[in-house]
């Protein structure tokens, strides 16, 4: 009995001591895998990696990040290196800048920012950027950022089709020479579930305490108590979805007067899935082409005609499988009163008949608007009369008592406001 349990105990010993090895084989498979979705999901952050040195107990390796604005296609490259550790159930990353977090010569942080990705043999994996006090000043341009220490953190699980995010960063400060601007007690949670392609369901929340905006020469402006919710949810059978997002905020300060509560608010409903996820991919698709180096030529023009093309076919498609859009509600609280809202867009499913002989989305497109606002804020302040001075002057806009109203209706191509009739010309 006595050599069994030795042998036993042997046979452990072996595995155990094994297991380092097939942690960090295991490991070097999944950085590999996951770095080569992640390039081939988006266009905007590339990862590679030059060199994977796997040992024993730990690993080496060095790459670089090229992260892409969407807006300028301007690129930068970030080279990094990570030590790895090897455990027996998972693997701990270091990640650090070649170059430093930092410029030379500069002094941003308080400590060194820590960057470290933890993964299990299961498939899990934690990432975390844990950021000291920082404090960056242009001498040039006179604008400042300050910002006190924070953590940004994503558990990834199931393969990678789970996913939960959270950041909290208690102080962050903006100021230059014109405006001046201090965030709260910032914080986001994201729950986050793959349900195909391109498309996730999950919720989000994202808090702030308050943010003070100090102009040069103007009194503070705060909003307190800012709070965004959104939720993405499948429904039959997982071929529909609806997705909501609010916006409010408590309070808005100003010169000892505060005004509150606000919201706004988001909603699709009811789009086809496999619709959606084909129209998003082909707009990522062509957003890409276009952010491209080598974007220019006959052969990317015609890349781009045929993304393009796509992206028309799949909004098509949404539009006859049926769904809803809009703002089911505005509310704004004003020292002259309530602004008040709505807004909503709504396209029939079709037949395969009527989806045939459908030449245009807003065919049959259906909807309705109404805003009402106190006539005094129209009035009294130059900006907002500015603003609805045309809808006014055509009658869009009329008065209801001390009120301003609008109701819009939108059917066949026309649009009836205020019992005016205006055909829209066919443009998509």
């Amino acid at each position: 009995m006595k050599a069994k349990w030795i042998i036993g105990g042997a046979g452990v010993l072996v595995v155990a001591g094994a297991m380092p090895w097939v942690v960090g084989y295991v490991t070097e498979q999944q950085w590999q895998e996951v770095t080569h979705e992640l390039n081939q999901s988006q266009p905007f952050i590339q990862m590679q990696t030059d060199n994977y040195r796997r040992g024993f107990f730990g690993s080496d390796m060095s790459g670089a990040v090229t992260m892409v604005d969407p807006e300028s296609g301007q690129t930068r490259r970030i080279a990094y290196r990570a030590g790895v550790t090897h455990g027996i159930t998972g693997s701990f990353m270091n990640f650090v800048p070649v170059d430093g977090w930092t410029p030379q010569g500069a002094d941003w942080f308080q400590e060194r920012p820590r960057l470290t990705l933890e993964t299990r043999l299961w498939g899990t994996a934690v990432l975390e950027l844990e950021a000291p006090a920082m404090a960056i000043t242009n001498p040039e341009s006179g604008e400042s950022l300050r910002a006190s220490g924070g953590v940004a953190r994503i558990e990834i699980s199931d393969t990678g089709s789970q996913a939960e995010a959270l950041i909290v960063w208690p102080q962050v400060s903006l100021s230059g020479r014109d405006m001046s601007i201090r965030v709260n007690n910032f914080r986001v949670e994201q729950s986050m579930a793959h349900l195909v392609g391109g498309v996730w369901t999950g919720t989000m929340e994202a808090s702030i305490g308050s943010v003070e905006l100090t102009p040069a020469e103007a009194s503070t402006v705060t909003i307190e108590g800012l709070l965004a919710r959104s939720s993405t949810e499948a429904k039959g059978k997982a071929q529909r979805l609806d997705s909501l997002l609010s916006i409010e905020a408590k309070k808005v300060r100003y010169q000892d007067q505060a005004y509150g509560p606000h919201k706004l608010a988001f909603a699709l409903e009811n789009l086809d899935v496999a619709s959606w996820n084909s129209l998003s991919t082909s707009m990522a698709e062509l957003q890409g082409m276009v952010l491209a180096p080598d974007a220019g030529g006959r052969e990317t023009f015609e890349r781009q005609m045929e993304a393009m093309g796509q992206v028309n076919t799949a909004m098509r498609n949404l539009a006859a499988a049926g769904f809803s859009m809009g703002v089911p509600e505005l509310s704004l609280d004003t020292p002259e009163g309530a602004v008040t809202g709505n807004l909503v867009l709504s396209h029939p499913e079709l037949t395969e008949d009527q989806k045939e002989s459908m030449l245009m989305v807003m065919q049959q497109l259906n909807g309705s608007m109404n805003l009402s606002l106190p006539a005094v804020l129209v009035d009294e302040y130059p900006a907002v009369r500015m603003q609805f001075a045309p809808l006014i002057k055509e009658g869009l806009l009329v008065p209801d008592g001390d009120r301003l109203v609008l109701a819009a209706k939108l059917a066949g191509m026309v649009v009836e406001v205020n019992g005016q009739e205006i055909p829209l010309p066919p443009v998509f």
